[in-house]
């Protein structure tokens, strides 16, 4: 039985030990050896590899694929070299305890594209080194460290400043009775965002059912995994917000509503066994009935420019702009004060009543609305016009 013989010290680093590497830029770094005895080293070998992999099982079929966008193979020699003596005709090196060896390597990622650093249910795109110690008469030691590589993702192009909108519209029935219909329209000033970045939407919903719904927009990742011929497909939500309640034979308006782009992984677009999507989902939630859903594709970008931020800012103040623009009458001066002329004994409260509560923020409840009558109509007031004379108002 051969007898394992661990060196003392057997170490990678980074050059650049935070940096997330593009395509055909130099990963470098070096490998450290010290040794608690005397040790022949026949090679220092050095593997760098990147792929994306997929795995999962449907059934008893395991499906499986992968994709190398990386391989790189190297012998290393030390930096400064031993004397004669520590040196063998075979090419192996003798190591002494006390002394630090350090293998430096480098080597440079492939032009082109490549698939961004990802780890997903089904599968994931991974890049790392591994060295490997070889030693006469002992199994070799082996050592690993992962990087991490980006594929840039630049959002300020025409493509992605375009316009994104949609429209859905929605019968609702009630035991194959016809009850109306549900619709949607909805738009963004863009298709490109980066990590921080508002998505500004505008939209408009109608509801004519007799039911009450309720309108939300959430960001939604979708990841896609294709091998052996088929295809799995996993979805997430990631944030939400949500309008008001939308009664019956009423609408409302979004106009500049914003759902912030939380930190996350930019699109995978251009691998051919695994991909990451984003989609905007603005959709109604219609009790008794399915949700009526528009879905806005996003690309999540690596490169966050001025415009990215610029375009939502200017797209929000555009709106806003607009109903300041609109020559409206003076308003005229307020009513008094409920409180003020009301007496507390005359007040009448009937708050709402919530037939079922509400456990997912994503999904829409039932509610039923009891008549609210916070307080009982005023008494007739009176305004004195600038002539003096006094004018009736209801």
């Amino acid at each position: 039985m051969v007898m394992f013989k661990k060196v003392k010290t057997f170490l990678m680093t980074f050059s650049e030990p935070e940096k997330v590497y593009c395509s055909g830029e130099k990963v470098a770094g070096r490998v450290l050896v010290e040794v608690a005895e005397v040790t022949r080293v026949s090679a220092v070998k050095l593997l760098a590899c990147g792929v994306a992999k997929v795995n999962w099982a449907k059934g008893p079929q395991h499906c499986r694929q992968e994709m190398e966008y990386l391989r790189f193979e190297d012998v290393l020699t030390l930096e400064e070299q031993p004397t004669g003596e520590d040196l063998d005709g075979d090419g192996s090196v003798i190591l002494r305890p006390g002394n630090k060896y350090e293998y430096k390597f480098g080597f440079e990622l492939p032009q082109g594209p490549l698939g961004t650093t990802f780890k997903g249910k089904y599968g994931c795109v991974d890049y790392w080194v591994k060295a490997f110690l070889e030693r006469p008469s002992f199994p070799t030691q082996e050592i690993k460290k992962r990087f991490e590589v980006m594929d840039p993702v630049d959002v300020n192009t025409p493509e992605l400043l375009s316009p994104v909108a949609a429209k859905k519209e929605k019968k609702v029935s009630c035991m194959f009775i016809p009850d109306g219909r549900v619709s949607v329209s909805a738009q963004i000033d863009r298709k490109g965002f980066c990590e921080g970045d508002d998505i500004c939407i505008n939209a408009d919903f109608e509801n004519t059912c007799s039911r009450i719904v309720v309108p939300k927009a959430a960001i939604i990742a979708k990841h896609t995994y294709l091998a052996n011929g088929q295809t799995k497909i996993f979805t997430q939500k990631l944030s939400c917000v949500r309008g008001n309640h939308i009664i019956s034979g009423m609408s409302e308006s979004w106009r500049g509503k914003t759902i912030r782009v939380k930190k996350l992984k930019p699109s995978i677009l251009g691998c051919n066994i695994l991909r990451v999507e984003y989609f905007l989902q603005i959709y109604v939630s219609v009790p008794g009935s399915k949700k009526i859903i528009l879905e806005l594709p996003l690309v999540i970008g690596s490169r966050s420019g001025i415009g990215s931020r610029s375009s939502s800012m200017a797209s929000q103040t555009s709106s806003e702009m607009s109903w300041v623009d609109l020559n409206l009458p003076d308003a005229p001066e307020a009513p008094p004060c409920y409180l003020d002329i009301v007496p507390e004994d005359h007040r009448l409260e009937s708050p709402t009543t919530p037939l079922l509560d509400d456990p997912d923020s994503f999904d829409s409840p039932i509610f039923m609305y009891a008549p609210e009558f916070k307080f009982m109509p005023p008494p007739t007031y009176t305004e004195v016009s600038h002539r003096g004379e006094h004018d009736g108002v209801a």
